[in-house]
Protein backbone atom coordinates (compact mmCIF):
# COMPACT_ATOMS: atom_id res chain seq x y z
CA UNK A 1 0.00 0.00 0.00
CA UNK A 2 1.33 3.44 -0.92
CA UNK A 3 0.71 6.63 1.02
CA UNK A 4 0.06 9.43 -1.46
CA UNK A 5 0.90 12.84 0.00
CA UNK A 6 0.13 16.03 -1.91
CA UNK A 7 1.67 19.29 -0.68
CA UNK A 8 0.14 22.53 -1.91
CA UNK A 9 2.75 25.27 -2.36
CA UNK A 10 2.70 28.82 -3.66
CA UNK A 11 5.13 30.97 -5.61
CA UNK A 12 5.04 34.39 -3.94
CA UNK A 13 6.78 37.76 -4.39
CA UNK A 14 9.89 38.15 -2.26
CA UNK A 15 8.81 40.05 0.85
CA UNK A 16 12.12 41.93 0.85
CA UNK A 17 11.46 43.29 -2.65
CA UNK A 18 9.59 46.41 -3.74
CA UNK A 19 6.07 45.02 -4.08
CA UNK A 20 3.17 46.94 -5.57
CA UNK A 21 -0.11 46.47 -7.43
CA UNK A 22 -0.70 46.38 -11.17
CA UNK A 23 -3.32 48.45 -13.00
CA UNK A 24 -5.98 45.74 -12.51
CA UNK A 25 -5.33 45.85 -8.73
CA UNK A 26 -3.69 42.44 -8.63
CA UNK A 27 -0.20 42.01 -7.22
CA UNK A 28 2.39 42.94 -9.84
CA UNK A 29 4.57 39.84 -9.99
CA UNK A 30 6.66 40.87 -12.99
CA UNK A 31 8.78 43.53 -11.30
CA UNK A 32 9.80 41.56 -8.22
CA UNK A 33 11.60 38.28 -7.69
CA UNK A 34 9.52 35.33 -6.53
CA UNK A 35 10.20 32.27 -4.40
CA UNK A 36 8.57 29.36 -2.61
CA UNK A 37 6.45 30.75 0.22
CA UNK A 38 8.44 30.28 3.41
CA UNK A 39 5.40 28.97 5.29
CA UNK A 40 4.95 26.27 2.64
CA UNK A 41 8.48 25.01 3.30
CA UNK A 42 7.21 23.74 6.65
CA UNK A 43 4.49 21.77 4.85
CA UNK A 44 7.07 20.20 2.53
CA UNK A 45 9.26 19.33 5.51
CA UNK A 46 6.43 17.60 7.38
CA UNK A 47 5.43 15.67 4.26
CA UNK A 48 9.00 14.45 3.87
CA UNK A 49 9.21 13.43 7.52
CA UNK A 50 5.94 11.50 7.28
CA UNK A 51 7.22 9.80 4.12
CA UNK A 52 10.53 8.89 5.75
CA UNK A 53 8.82 7.49 8.86
CA UNK A 54 6.10 5.60 7.00
CA UNK A 55 6.02 1.81 7.11
CA UNK A 56 4.38 1.88 3.67
CA UNK A 57 5.78 3.18 0.43
CA UNK A 58 5.10 6.92 0.38
CA UNK A 59 5.17 9.40 -2.46
CA UNK A 60 5.30 13.18 -2.02
CA UNK A 61 3.86 15.31 -4.81
CA UNK A 62 4.10 19.11 -4.70
CA UNK A 63 1.33 21.05 -6.42
CA UNK A 64 1.17 24.71 -7.35
CA UNK A 65 -1.14 27.02 -9.29
CA UNK A 66 0.66 29.95 -10.87
CA UNK A 67 2.53 31.50 -13.80
CA UNK A 68 5.50 29.96 -15.59
CA UNK A 69 7.98 31.19 -12.99
CA UNK A 70 6.11 29.17 -10.33
CA UNK A 71 8.21 26.21 -11.49
CA UNK A 72 10.97 27.71 -9.33
CA UNK A 73 8.87 27.01 -6.23
CA UNK A 74 8.34 23.43 -7.37
CA UNK A 75 12.05 22.94 -8.02
CA UNK A 76 12.87 24.15 -4.52
CA UNK A 77 10.45 21.60 -3.03
CA UNK A 78 11.82 18.86 -5.29
CA UNK A 79 15.37 19.72 -4.25
CA UNK A 80 14.29 19.34 -0.62
CA UNK A 81 13.25 15.77 -1.40
CA UNK A 82 9.74 15.67 -2.90
CA UNK A 83 9.29 12.98 -5.56
CA UNK A 84 7.38 14.79 -8.30
CA UNK A 85 5.49 17.99 -9.04
CA UNK A 86 2.36 19.28 -10.76
CA UNK A 87 2.12 22.79 -12.17
CA UNK A 88 -1.31 24.17 -13.05
CA UNK A 89 -0.74 27.10 -15.41
CA UNK A 90 -3.29 28.94 -17.52
CA UNK A 91 -3.57 32.59 -18.55
CA UNK A 92 -7.22 32.58 -17.45
CA UNK A 93 -6.14 31.95 -13.84
CA UNK A 94 -4.82 35.51 -13.50
CA UNK A 95 -6.53 37.24 -10.58
CA UNK A 96 -8.11 34.11 -9.10
CA UNK A 97 -9.06 34.59 -5.44
CA UNK A 98 -8.72 32.07 -2.59
CA UNK A 99 -12.08 30.45 -3.31
CA UNK A 100 -11.23 29.97 -6.97
CA UNK A 101 -7.76 28.73 -6.09
CA UNK A 102 -9.25 26.10 -3.80
CA UNK A 103 -11.43 24.91 -6.67
CA UNK A 104 -8.45 24.51 -9.00
CA UNK A 105 -6.37 22.80 -6.31
CA UNK A 106 -9.20 20.41 -5.42
CA UNK A 107 -9.66 19.40 -9.04
CA UNK A 108 -5.91 18.84 -9.44
CA UNK A 109 -5.66 16.86 -6.20
CA UNK A 110 -8.53 14.61 -7.24
CA UNK A 111 -6.92 14.06 -10.64
CA UNK A 112 -3.55 13.27 -9.08
CA UNK A 113 -4.94 10.96 -6.40
CA UNK A 114 -4.21 11.42 -2.70
CA UNK A 115 -4.46 10.10 0.83
CA UNK A 116 -3.17 13.18 2.63
CA UNK A 117 -2.99 16.85 1.65
CA UNK A 118 -0.60 19.11 3.57
CA UNK A 119 -0.58 22.91 3.35
CA UNK A 120 1.21 25.74 5.08
CA UNK A 121 -0.76 27.84 7.55
CA UNK A 122 -1.05 30.73 5.05
CA UNK A 123 0.71 32.23 2.06
CA UNK A 124 3.15 35.05 2.74
CA UNK A 125 1.51 37.33 0.18
CA UNK A 126 -2.25 36.96 0.70
CA UNK A 127 -1.99 35.65 4.31
CA UNK A 128 -5.66 34.57 4.29
CA UNK A 129 -5.09 31.07 5.67
CA UNK A 130 -8.46 29.76 4.43
CA UNK A 131 -7.43 27.51 1.53
CA UNK A 132 -6.90 24.31 3.62
CA UNK A 133 -10.41 24.54 5.02
CA UNK A 134 -11.88 25.31 1.60
CA UNK A 135 -9.97 22.35 0.17
CA UNK A 136 -11.30 19.97 2.79
CA UNK A 137 -14.86 21.12 2.08
CA UNK A 138 -14.47 20.69 -1.67
CA UNK A 139 -12.86 17.26 -1.29
CA UNK A 140 -15.38 16.16 1.34
CA UNK A 141 -12.72 15.01 3.82
CA UNK A 142 -11.77 15.95 7.42
CA UNK A 143 -9.54 18.93 8.11
CA UNK A 144 -7.01 19.16 10.93
CA UNK A 145 -5.46 22.61 10.74
CA UNK A 146 -2.75 24.74 12.34
CA UNK A 147 -0.73 21.81 13.65
CA UNK A 148 2.65 22.27 15.30
CA UNK A 149 3.20 18.52 15.40
CA UNK A 150 1.90 15.92 12.95
CA UNK A 151 2.25 12.17 12.29
CA UNK A 152 0.49 9.35 10.47
CA UNK A 153 -0.26 6.06 12.17
CA UNK A 154 -1.95 3.50 9.99
CA UNK A 155 -4.93 5.22 8.40
CA UNK A 156 -5.03 8.06 10.92
CA UNK A 157 -3.47 11.51 10.93
CA UNK A 158 -2.60 12.81 14.40
CA UNK A 159 -1.37 16.20 15.49
CA UNK A 160 -1.08 18.88 18.15
CA UNK A 161 -2.56 22.35 17.83
CA UNK A 162 -1.15 24.93 20.23
CA UNK A 163 -3.37 27.78 21.37
CA UNK A 164 -2.90 30.70 23.71
CA UNK A 165 -4.33 28.85 26.70
CA UNK A 166 -3.99 25.16 25.87
CA UNK A 167 -2.82 22.55 23.38
CA UNK A 168 -5.22 20.18 21.65
CA UNK A 169 -4.47 16.64 20.48
CA UNK A 170 -6.37 16.03 17.26
CA UNK A 171 -6.80 13.14 14.86
CA UNK A 172 -8.75 12.25 11.75
CA UNK A 173 -9.07 9.29 9.45
CA UNK A 174 -7.45 9.45 6.02
CA UNK A 175 -7.99 10.85 3.47
CA UNK A 176 -7.68 14.26 5.12
CA UNK A 177 -6.36 17.80 4.74
CA UNK A 178 -3.95 19.27 7.29
CA UNK A 179 -2.10 22.54 7.63
CA UNK A 180 1.05 23.07 9.68
CA UNK A 181 2.45 26.15 11.37
CA UNK A 182 5.95 27.59 11.40
CA UNK A 183 6.41 25.87 14.79
CA UNK A 184 6.21 22.39 13.28
CA UNK A 185 9.95 22.08 12.71
CA UNK A 186 12.64 23.86 10.73
CA UNK A 187 12.61 23.04 7.03
CA UNK A 188 15.69 21.28 5.68
CA UNK A 189 18.10 23.08 3.39
CA UNK A 190 18.42 21.52 -0.08
CA UNK A 191 21.73 19.72 -0.52
CA UNK A 192 23.78 19.92 -3.71
CA UNK A 193 22.80 16.33 -4.43
CA UNK A 194 19.14 17.22 -3.93
CA UNK A 195 19.40 20.22 -6.24
CA UNK A 196 20.95 18.11 -8.99
CA UNK A 197 18.43 15.30 -8.50
CA UNK A 198 15.53 17.77 -8.73
CA UNK A 199 16.44 18.52 -12.34
CA UNK A 200 15.52 14.95 -13.31
CA UNK A 201 12.29 14.67 -11.34
CA UNK A 202 9.01 14.83 -13.28
CA UNK A 203 6.99 18.05 -13.41
CA UNK A 204 3.57 17.66 -15.01
CA UNK A 205 1.94 20.70 -16.61
CA UNK A 206 -1.86 20.98 -16.53
CA UNK A 207 -4.22 23.74 -17.65
CA UNK A 208 -7.91 24.39 -17.03
CA UNK A 209 -9.03 21.98 -19.75
CA UNK A 210 -7.12 19.17 -18.04
CA UNK A 211 -9.19 19.83 -14.91
CA UNK A 212 -12.55 20.20 -16.72
CA UNK A 213 -12.80 23.83 -15.60
CA UNK A 214 -14.09 26.81 -17.57
CA UNK A 215 -12.39 30.21 -17.62
CA UNK A 216 -15.55 31.81 -16.15
CA UNK A 217 -15.09 29.80 -12.94
CA UNK A 218 -11.72 31.37 -12.11
CA UNK A 219 -9.73 34.56 -12.71
CA UNK A 220 -10.91 38.04 -11.87
CA UNK A 221 -14.29 37.40 -13.48
CA UNK A 222 -14.98 34.30 -11.40
CA UNK A 223 -13.74 35.71 -8.09
CA UNK A 224 -16.06 36.05 -5.14
CA UNK A 225 -13.90 38.82 -3.72
CA UNK A 226 -12.98 42.10 -5.41
CA UNK A 227 -10.29 44.68 -4.60
CA UNK A 228 -11.95 48.09 -4.86
CA UNK A 229 -8.88 50.25 -4.34
CA UNK A 230 -5.33 50.24 -3.05
CA UNK A 231 -3.16 52.88 -1.43
CA UNK A 232 0.60 52.76 -1.24
CA UNK A 233 2.10 52.64 2.20
CA UNK A 234 3.42 56.08 3.18
CA UNK A 235 7.18 56.49 3.04
CA UNK A 236 8.90 55.89 6.33
CA UNK A 237 9.58 59.14 8.16
CA UNK A 238 12.54 59.95 10.35
CA UNK A 239 12.20 58.77 13.91
CA UNK A 240 12.20 60.92 17.03
CA UNK A 241 15.59 61.25 18.71
CA UNK A 242 15.60 61.93 22.43
CA UNK A 243 18.87 63.46 23.62
CA UNK A 244 19.51 62.76 27.26
CA UNK A 245 20.70 65.99 28.85
CA UNK A 246 19.19 65.22 32.23
CA UNK A 247 15.57 65.09 31.08
CA UNK A 248 15.85 62.09 28.72
CA UNK A 249 13.75 59.77 30.85
CA UNK A 250 10.96 62.32 31.18
CA UNK A 251 10.96 63.06 27.44
CA UNK A 252 10.86 59.36 26.62
CA UNK A 253 7.93 58.81 29.00
CA UNK A 254 6.05 61.75 27.47
CA UNK A 255 6.66 60.39 23.96
CA UNK A 256 5.42 56.91 24.89
CA UNK A 257 2.39 58.36 26.63
CA UNK A 258 1.62 60.51 23.58
CA UNK A 259 1.65 57.38 21.41
CA UNK A 260 -0.55 55.62 24.02
CA UNK A 261 2.09 52.95 24.61
CA UNK A 262 1.92 53.64 28.34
Amino acid sequence: MSLRIVVTVKYVPDATGDRHFADDLTVDRDDVDGLLSELDEYAVEQALQISENSDDDAEVTVLTVGPEDAKDALRKALSMGADKAIHVEDDDLHGTDAIGTSLVLAKAIEKAGYDLVISGMASTDGTMGVVPALLAERLGVPQVTLLSEVSVEGGTIKGRRDGDAASEQLEASLPAVVSVTDQSGEARYPSFKGIMAAKKKPVEAWDLSDLDLEAEEVGLGGSYTVVDSVTERPARTAGTIVKDEGEGGKQLAEFLAGQKFI
